[in-house]
């Protein structure tokens, strides 16, 4: 099972843990009005609502009928709402309460609340910690890379997808927000032992770069939050003129569509990204003018590489920009419009899918490689490395 980070991710299961942080809301508030939005504006939906084609209308007048009777008899619009989703079988959509969707909006702008931990599911179902992040309060109760994380306030996770992982270590976002404590079961070697940390408000640190012994240049993205593009950009334009880059998405849950055009506008002299439509009407996204089109580039993914992440590798691949190596990616390729509901809570719905710049659909399909390797394996990189020195100068 390929490693999933923990800073990124909404909250609750139920609401599709990783998927509805996929193509936020930004994008289709955009295709609403006709262009994409800078990267520094949130999602309106009251806004998106009002611009809404016909047959999105229709679908959240179901749910927001169905929200406005549950208020009126005294039970809960947002559980209600959820039940409308459900039935209509749109399965990326989502509802969320008011305080919810805050959160999501934070987690887009790279704020999240949790104890700093990354990690992942291995063959044979155990939780790896893959990551402690400095300062967290994970790190200051001494947890390092490569402890087993055993059970989350007393529930074993061992074979549990890790979004449910998730979702049990970062709590309800209302009712154990930052401050609230979190018990740890935890392993390692033969050592076995409980430690008790408290959720905290953190920041994502979404791309890092290092550079390896051999000098190949790893630059790391494991969401699309904000800032994200002009950070990918940056990072490869400090990497020596003519040296090969892996762009390594493993894991990458998402984010704002606008980032990852950015990201790909280091890498395309403009042109097509991806095309989208919503309720039918057809748009576009290009890249910017003037990126590097000669560096040597090898994408790394695998089945948790999502949505966003997916749009760039295959806008990559389809303009024989990139190699693209590992493993069939996730398969999250459609467009959801946020809308106010009665209540307050926010119903996100389906309504349209993008596509590759060949015309490729993504959504339930993913992106197949072009070179098959086990993204888990140590070597995977090497793999990368070998590809990249057959494609031309590079360190």
């Amino acid at each position: 099972m390929s490693g999933r980070d923990l800073f990124c991710q909404p909250r609750r299961v139920r609401h599709g843990a990783a998927l509805t942080l996929v193509f936020a809301s930004v994008l289709v508030a955009g295709a609403a009005s006709g262009s994409l939005p800078g990267t520094d504006r949130k999602s309106e939906p009251g806004t998106a609502r009002s611009a809404a084609p016909a047959g999105q209308q229709a679908r959240h007048d179901d749910v927001a009928r169905a929200a406005a009777e549950a208020m009126a008899d005294g039970k809960s619009p947002v559980e209600a709402a959820e039940r409308a989703v459900s039935r209509s079988g749109d399965r990326w959509g989502a509802v969320y309460s008011e305080g919810e969707y805050e959160e999501l909006e934070d987690a887009l702008d790279g704020r999240y609340t949790g104890v700093g931990l990354s990690a992942r599911r291995e063959r044979d179902g155990r939780i790896e910690v893959t990551r402690v992040r400095s300062g967290s309060p994970a790190a200051g109760a001494g947890i390092r890379e490569g402890d087993r994380l055993r059970s989350v306030d007393g529930e074993r996770v061992d074979g549990r997808p890790v979004t449910e992982v998730v979702s049990i270590l970062r709590g309800d976002g209302e009712r154990e927000p930052a401050g609230t404590a979190v018990r740890l079961g935890l392993e390692r070697g033969t050592r076995a032992w409980t430690e008790t940390v408290r959720r905290a408000r953190l920041s994502t640190d979404p791309v890092t770069v290092r550079t390896l012994a051999d000098g190949l240049t790893v630059v790391k993205v494991t969401s699309f939050t904000k800032g994200v593009g002009e950070q990918v950009r940056e990072a490869v334009a400090r990497v020596p003129s003519g040296a090969g880059v892996v762009l390594d998405l493993r894991g990458n849950s998402g984010g704002l569509v606008t980032e990852a055009v950015t990201a790909a506008s280091a890498f395309l002299d403009g042109g097509l990204v991806a095309t989208y439509d919503v309720d039918g009407d057809q748009r576009a996204l290009h890249a910017e003018a003037g990126g590097d089109t000669t560096r040597p580039l090898v994408a790394l993914v695998d089945g948790g590489t999502m949505s966003a992440a997916e749009l760039l590798t295959g806008a990559l691949q389809d303009r024989g920009r990139a190699v693209v190596l590992g493993s069939r990616t996730f398969g999250k390729g459609s467009v959801q419009m946020p809308s106010r509901l009665p209540g307050g809570s926010v119903a996100e719905l389906t309504v349209g899918h993008y596509r590759t710049p060949s015309g490729r659909g993504v959504d339930g399909t993913g992106i197949t490689p072009d070179l098959e390797v086990d993204p888990a394996d140590p070597g995977a990189l090497a793999r990368a490395r070998t590809v990249l020195s057959g494609l031309g100068p590079t360190a």
